[in-house]
């Protein structure tokens, strides 16, 4: 229950809806870049975006096109920032709401 309210608080505040907006929106854009790039199709591109911008990578997709990899150049210089400053904003709102209902 608590992490329902959590998300729930997290949505009614405008910066963190900014910031869920264009996390989602870098997503987005990677998906669908490595989409018509790489001829992957979207459940790929996307699952390549998500491991690529949280540094998992699994090392089970790889662009292979030259645009591919200068997309990925870019993209990872670009969004990384973003997805972590996202990650670590929803952990630190989670984190404060437990210790307040404590």
């Amino acid at each position: 229950m608590l992490f329902i309210q959590t998300i729930i608080s997290f949505l009614r505040d405008k910066e963190y809806r900014d910031l869920l907006f264009t996390s989602t929106l870098i997503i987005i854009i990677g998906g669908l870049t490595y989409h018509y790039l790489e001829g992957w199709n979207f459940i790929d591109s996307f699952y390549f975006a998500i491991i690529t911008l949280t540094t998992i990578g699994y090392g089970d997709f790889s662009p292979q096109t030259s645009g591919g990899k200068i997309f990925t150049m870019f993209y990872v210089l670009i969004g990384l920032g973003m997805i972590l400053t996202f990650i670590q904003t929803v952990y630190t709102h989670y984190s404060d709401i437990k210790k307040s209902k404590k």
